[in-house]
């Protein structure tokens, strides 16, 4: 895993938070790899090696929602999204290990809750 602070990654536009953050979850795998010897073993081999890194958001009222901390919260999101939609800003980032090249992506979906 990447084991990094998403909270101390900040971008003004979701789209961008969400590249920024797949491309540092990539950085720090990457240096696991080569602080635990894989990466000799990469560049050693014929085969590609290719890692994918993702992250998501969700976007309420044109603000992007942190992950909730209590229960209580998250069950005021949920109700909150009933009242207006929601939107989740994916990427996903694939890196080739061996070459250094990435490709990035990122796609919009909105959210549409019911409760009955």
């Amino acid at each position: 895993s990447a084991d990094i602070d998403e909270k101390e990654i900040r971008k003004e536009k979701p789209e961008e938070l969400v590249v920024a953050l797949a491309h540092a979850k990539a950085d720090a795998i990457l240096d696991k790899m080569q602080n635990n010897g894989m990466m000799k073993e990469i560049v050693d081999s014929q085969e590609t090696t290719l890692l994918i890194t993702a992250d998501q958001v969700v976007i309420h009222d044109g603000v992007i929602r942190e992950k909730p901390t209590t229960p209580e919260e998250a069950r005021k999101f949920i109700q909150g999204y009933s009242q207006s939609h929601a939107a989740t800003i994916g990427s996903v980032l694939v890196t080739n290990v061996k070459a250094g090249t990435r490709r990035e992506g990122w796609g919009k979906s909105e959210v549409i809750i019911i409760f009955f």
